[in-house]
């Protein structure tokens, strides 16, 4: 079995518990330096990082987050509450009724403090710091240490963002040293990066590598992911520490890694600098992030939908909220959205990210393939808010036909209760998938619901197998609802099926 892949790189220690305060209110944009020119790729081989690391290392500080955890008391607990257990001890009841505590209540739980440490950067000269959310996350304290510890600070936790992992502290202090930031943008793979922080504890420690990969997503690590891939060394501590680039300005903040031993592997992730000056100056500024919202649901196109969609990039709408953005702008289900803003849309990641960026209100321009024509639709972004059935009167289609193997039956309002299924939303229900089918290897199951076959609307159960009837292709587009979201497959009869192990 492969363990758990992602590690965060923040070190949990025990230290005294103190208290921390947090602050929504509205404050200007902080004075940040900034270099935005690219990154100078003709100066050869380094002979030694040494002038990088001085201008940049000042600018990284330690950060320790304190938080409370109650744990229950130990399992001989339930021995000390045995009255006949007490007696022979000679531990007299409190209350005089034999059940082991006043009134018969159990001891309270413990409370013991826990302190997690990681990195942070200063980004001003009054004394804002970009961090990891979950180096500060439930925190009842959180300290900053300057000058390899020399210096101590009480933060003022000013906002936290868990989509991408970021967090703003403002600490009182003089004579910092806040870091320049550079164009994460402009980094391309191979680019020479120092990664600075404060590991297991040990003190300001600087590793090198190159840039492995931009752009990595789909990781599961936060909701809004844009990584920049790194092999240089990420350990705990790091997290919320500096990647900079060979001429000392940041363009990244470390936050986690890729590994089966839970030590670093060669495979680290950062966070874009630029992604994270927008998150912090939208927290400085109004107290949270505000994203834009353009209400679809979307999913990558696979090799098989792009050739039933006659495309070949772009993010496949599968929904549209009601009274979003999208409806409004006229967006359907089955739309592809090629283009944003004249700017090819690669997945839906991407465009996720995207429109993740824009501000609500922001009037944007899609490119939509739809039926084979290519449209151009404006849209208004609103702001963001985030068991089997079977029936014993379900119907399968012919051999004959498409969907081989799956049985259907219409929506029983016992199944709208158990699967949350919108009251609207009509189509048919699968009851049953044989494993061997086409349709089961392409990802149908029990539960889900049928909503097209081949771009079709089904109202009903007797709508899908009639549909299914009168298909003649061999391979069938199919949009399926489950668990709230709609999504497009390609069934294949063609495939021969994989050979059975004995």
């Amino acid at each position: 079995m492969i363990p758990k892949p992602i590690a965060r790189t923040f070190l949990p220690i025990l230290l005294p518990l103190l208290l921390v305060a947090t602050s929504a209110t509205a404050r200007p944009a902080p004075e940040l330096k900034i270099d935005g020119s690219p990154p100078v790729r003709d100066r050869g081989p380094f002979q030694s990082f040494s002038p990088v690391v001085k201008k940049a290392s000042p600018s990284v500080a330690y950060v320790f987050s304190t938080k409370t955890v109650r744990s229950p008391r130990p399992d001989l607990m339930p021995f000390f509450m045995d009255p006949n257990f007490r007696r022979f001890f000679g531990i007299p009841d409190d209350d005089g009724s034999g059940e082991g505590g006043p009134r018969g209540r159990p001891a309270p739980p413990r409370e013991s403090r826990e302190q997690s440490l990681g990195s942070g950067v200063i980004v001003s000269k009054d004394g804002y710091i970009i961090t990891n959310n979950h180096v500060i996350e439930g925190a009842d304290e959180v300290r900053v240490t300057l000058d390899n510890g020399k210096r101590e600070f009480i933060a003022e936790v000013v906002g936290r963002d868990p989509k991408t992992d970021l967090a703003v502290l403002k600490i009182e202090a003089t004579d910092l040293h806040p870091a320049t930031l550079g164009d994460s943008d402009q980094l391309e793979v191979g680019d020479i990066v120092l990664a600075i922080g404060n590991p297991f504890g040990i003190g300001l420690t600087v590793t090198s590598g190159i840039i492995s990969a931009t752009g990595r997503g789909g990781l599961g690590i936060e909701d809004y992911e844009d990584f920049i891939q790194t092999d240089a060394a990420i350990n705990p501590g790091n997290s919320g520490g500096a990647l900079v680039d060979a001429q000392g300005r940041v363009v990244g903040i470390n936050t986690a890694i890729l590994s089966r031993s839970g030590g670093f592997q060669g495979v680290g992730f950062a966070i874009p600098i630029e992604l994270a000056h927008a998150v912090m100056n939208s927290l400085i500024e109004h107290g949270k992030v505000t994203r834009g919202f353009l209400g679809v649901n979307i999913q990558d196109l696979s090799s098989d939908l792009t050739d039933a969609f006659k495309v070949e990039h772009g993010a496949l709408v599968t929904g549209v909220t009601k009274g979003s953005a999208a409806e409004t702008a006229g967006l359907k289900t089955g739309d592809v959205i090629t283009t944003l803003n004249g700017v090819q849309v690669e997945d839906g990641r991407r465009l996720r990210l995207a429109i993740g960026r824009f501000t609500p209100g922001t009037e944007i321009k899609l490119g939509v393939v739809r039926d084979g024509e290519t449209l151009e639709i404006s849209a208004k972004l609103g702001e963001q808010a985030g068991e089997t059935l079977t029936a014993s009167d379900s119907s399968k289609p012919d051999d004959e036909g498409a969907l081989n193997g799956v049985g259907v039956t219409d929506i029983p309002e016992q199944a709208r209760s158990q699967l949350n299924i919108p009251p609207e939303l009509k189509g048919a229900l699968i009851t049953d998938v044989e494993q061997t089918s086409a349709s089961y290897r392409a990802g149908l199951r029990e539960g889900d619901i049928v909503l097209e076959i081949n771009r079709q609307r089904i109202e009903n159960a007797a709508e899908a197998v009639q549909l299914s009837r009168d298909v003649t292709d061999k391979r069938v587009l199919v949009l399926l609802w489950r668990g709230g979201v709609s999504r497009y497959v390609v069934v294949d009869e063609t495939e021969t099926p994989p050979a059975q192990k004995r």
